[in-house]
């Protein structure tokens, strides 16, 4: 079907963009050797993982679902960190990845033989106590007191007998600057046991598709773990794999007046877009300016009982009126997986718009969705 045939609300993913992406990721990784990962955390349309994985090395799971997800629907090298794993869930996960990331040596002595037991590779998560963000301390794992991660003073070199690497991950959608400035502080303080590892994660944040990133930069950063310690370099990125790639249709349901004009949408920040509420930011929006610069301004909310559930103020050439649809943009990544039924809201259909433009619907979802999740 074509695009305005489409439901809303609706996530579109739009295949040749995403192609585009991997071609640049998958690039990277024959000029450099180093393997990259699909962070199912941000992107886990398991339709086209047999497409990412003509490109990437595999993928990286938070936990037993995800891990689940990437043996099953990838197949190819499954790496796992968690905060900390249930007893209960832990053999099955050890079973299903060949790369297991612990976040502290309790971690390690509660569970390493039983992932050595399986056969994975053990890392831990360090933290280099580091920020190179600014404004967003929900996602910097480098903030104070941050649960994610060994700091140096914290680190116990006795107990790394049967480690095989380090994983590090401080990034959140920044340029390869980030990643040189945070690595010389991982070398001075662990580049003493670097060489005794077989590999380094990169973990991920990076930015590796957007147009102004420092290629060269992450290249050089890639080489020298290569060349100065022998280590097989691992990334991870998520938005990196789906940035810009795909879309949110929603339809304008009514609109009101209230000091400034308001147009409720038939999408929800709280229930589909919630990192807009959560960075907080103003997802981009076709044929849209800001306010002001076009001729009638409007609020673009949800239809849901939160207040606050408010997408942004954007300004058009045209007024709204009920009816109208709506194009959000960079909307495959971190909203499908993160996306909730609060209000009994509707979750929305997700379709892929194939490399000749037509477009399938891949999952719809009912009223049983949303009473599953309940009792």
């Amino acid at each position: 079907m074509k695009l305005e045939q489409l439901p809303t609300p609706c996530y579109l993913v739009d295949q040749q963009r995403l192609i585009h992406n991997l071609e640049i990721l998958n690039g990277l990784m024959d000029r450099s050797g180093c393997k990259i990962l699909l962070a199912q955390k941000a992107f886990s349309v398991y339709t086209l993982y047999p497409l990412i994985s003509k490109y990437l090395s595999g993928t990286a799971a938070s936990g037993l679902y995800e891990a689940k997800l990437g043996a099953e629907q990838m197949g190819k090298e499954n790496h796992v960190f968690a905060a900390a794993y249930r007893d209960d869930e832990f053999n099955e996960i050890a079973s299903l990845c060949d790369h297991i990331v612990f976040n502290s040596f309790a971690q390690l002595e509660k569970f390493g033989r039983r992932a050595l037991g399986a056969g994975a590779s053990v890392g831990l998560r360090i933290n280099p106590a580091h920020s190179t963000q600014e404004g967003h301390q929900i996602y910097d794992p480098c903030a104070p007191y941050s649960r994610l991660g060994i700091t140096y003073e914290n680190f116990c070199p006795d107990s790394l007998d049967e480690v095989e690497g380090l994983h590090f991950h401080t990034l959140c959608q920044q340029n390869a600057d980030a990643l040189a400035e945070t690595l010389a502080v991982v070398e001075d303080k662990w580049g003493s046991w670097l060489k005794k590892m077989k590999w380094i994660n990169f973990g991920g944040g990076h930015h590796i598709t957007r147009a102004d990133y420092d290629m060269i930069t992450l290249e050089n950063c890639i080489k020298k773990m290569q060349d100065r310690y022998g280590l097989q370099v691992y990334i991870e990125p998520g938005e990196a794999v789906a940035l810009n790639a795909g879309y949110l249709l929603t339809t304008v349901l009514d609109t009101l007046h209230n000091g400034i004009d308001i147009a409720i949408l038939d999408t929800s920040a709280a229930c589909h877009m919630p990192d807009v509420l959560e960075m907080p930011y103003r997802p981009p929006l076709q044929n849209s300016g800001l306010i002001g610069e076009k001729k009638y301004t409007y609020r673009l909310a949800g239809p849901t009982c939160l207040a606050g559930d408010i997408i942004g103020d954007y300004s058009f050439g045209f007024s709204l009126k009920p009816g109208d649809r709506l194009v959000f943009e960079d909307m495959a990544i971190y909203t499908m997986v993160k996306n909730n039924t609060f209000n009994g809201m509707k979750l929305p259909a997700i379709a892929v718009r194939q490399q000749d433009g037509n477009c399938n619907i891949v999952r719809e979802f009912d009223y049983e969705d949303f009473k599953m999740r309940l009792s």
